[in-house]
């Protein structure tokens, strides 16, 4: 048996994509509203139809990082002979990388000459689940851990990240804008192009005053910093699957042999970045 891959759900990878790839993926607290739900790949407590479907009507969300206990549970219960991989959301934007670390520590305590690599991924959403997806496929081509480890941190600065957002006014309540800009840009129909920089936080690059231009300005930084044209590009969306087709179709006609997977974002992310975010992750001289 081969080292493990252990992610959790804001890699926004689907129930089927994970299971195919063997990687075990931790469920994250996200509350809606007065309720509180496991956000699960399949979407079995919150489909992502019905969360979006919230988010539009004004509910309130709120999420929580995946606490040192869940970690350690999840990584003695799937750790191999071989060892552990795990992949973490941001530690610029959640604390969720650093209860990884810690339960790493306890475990490797417990378990005297185990072999577990927790590597901060400095992503979110589909980025994260670029990232995930290449340390399966280094596996999958017989890689040793340490040989993925290796190329998955080259692979974390590499990463690029572009996404724009329909509504500023979700920005605002995550702190990511003030309320001048959000009043201000949404007035003037603002759509910001934001990237995550090398220490994964967010960043406001561009505006555009139209969608589709902003989704343009995607696919043009794409242009400017795409390294691997036959390497995987994942787009993720916001339940705006047409705006993510439209964007996919416009990658194919310039890199047929592009590996693209589109998926919706879920409500971890979702929750902060809004209803028709469109994102768009592929591997990049910079991020």
């Amino acid at each position: 048996m081969s080292f493990a891959i252990l992610t959790e759900s804001t890699c926004d990878l689907s129930a089927e994509q994970l299971a195919e790839r063997g990687i075990y993926c931790l469920p994250m607290d996200a509350t809606i509203g007065d309720t509180a739900y496991r956000h699960y790949a399949d979407g079995r407590e919150l489909s992502f139809e019905d969360f979006y479907r919230r988010l539009r009507a004004g509910e309130m969300t709120s999420t929580s990082a995946v606490n040192v206990g869940d970690w350690q549970e999840a990584m003695e219960a799937n750790l191999t002979d071989e060892g552990m991989l795990v992949l973490a959301f941001s530690s610029g934007l959640s604390s969720t990388y650093q209860n990884a670390r810690l339960a790493a520590d306890e475990l490797r305590e417990k378990h005297p000459g185990c072999r577990i690599e927790v590597i901060d991924t400095l992503a979110a959403s589909a980025g994260e689940g670029l990232i995930v997806v290449e340390a399966a496929r280094r596996r999958a081509e017989g890689a040793s851990l340490e040989e993925t480890a290796e190329y998955i941190r080259w692979l974390v600065p590499h990463t690029g990240h572009w996404f724009t957002v329909d509504d500023l006014h979700h920005l605002h309540r995550g702190g990511r804008v003030s309320a001048a800009t959000a009043i201000v840009g949404s007035a003037l129909g603002i759509k910001p192009v934001l990237h995550v920089d090398d220490e994964g936080h967010l960043i406001n690059v561009d505006k555009a005053r139209r969608r589709k231009k902003s989704i343009l300005a995607l696919l043009d930084h794409m242009k400017e910093t795409l390294i691997e044209p036959a390497g995987p590009v994942l787009i993720s969306h916001g339940d705006c699957e047409a705006d993510a087709e439209f964007l996919a179709g416009e990658i194919r006609a310039l890199w047929p042999e592009a590996k693209i997977l589109v998926n919706m974002i879920g409500p971890i992310i979702g929750g902060h970045s809004g209803p028709n975010t469109l994102a768009l992750f592929f591997i990049a001289d910079h991020k």
